[in-house]
């Protein structure tokens, strides 16, 4: 399996516990969508790229990657 039949099969298995626990497609689009571009934009700052961008700094994936349960979903 590829990384990216992987990524495919865990992102499907997200969604089937979001839908279980009774959040819609679309809410669920969006929380998956603006967790990648988190992701992504986290990538840019690194070497190679070095990039500033006008994500603040407790808003960011390494500060959603520190907290857990209730702290996270209250963030």
């Amino acid at each position: 399996m590829t990384n990216r039949e992987t990524i495919i099969l865990k992102v499907w298995y997200f969604a089937d516990v979001l839908r279980d626990d009774g959040v819609g497609y679309g809410d669920y689009q969006e929380q998956l969508t603006y967790l990648l571009f988190l992701k992504l934009a986290g990538k840019y700052t690194k070497p190679l790229y070095n990039r500033e961008l006008p994500i603040p700094d407790g808003y960011n994936r390494e500060s959603m990657l520190l907290k857990r349960g209730a702290e996270l979903d209250y963030h």
